[in-house]
């Protein structure tokens, strides 16, 4: 099992959403809103404040959907214009479902 961490433009999240309802056996997603910069940056002068806001996406998938859902997350999150975010791979070591007890690999 592996986590897809995506921070995208907040507008994004809708054709998102809807795109990843699209996939068969898609696990289902947690948003949050955050604020945070990389290389782009506000260029405000008064009250200058680098962060923007964006949305976090957390997506733990099964191994056979992690390329389908990247790919999708890219494809679709991209407008073409500096500080459309980031997208990251990262491994999940051992999950468990509180409500019954299941673990790791039971979890889809």
């Amino acid at each position: 099992m592996k986590e897809i961490r995506a921070y995208i433009q907040p507008h994004k999240l809708n054709q998102l959403t809807l795109a990843l309802m699209e996939i068969p056996d898609f696990p289902g997603m947690s948003v949050m809103d955050c604020e945070g910069f990389g290389r782009e940056r506000t260029e405000h002068i008064q009250d200058y404040k680098p962060f923007l806001a964006k949305k976090r996406i957390e997506i733990f998938a099964p191994e056979h959907l992690v390329e389908t859902i990247f790919q999708t997350v890219m494809k679709v999150a991209r407008s073409g214009h500096h500080g459309d975010g980031k997208v990251y791979i990262v491994e999940a070591v051992a999950g468990g479902r509180i409500s019954t007890g299941e673990r790791d690999a039971d979890l889809g």
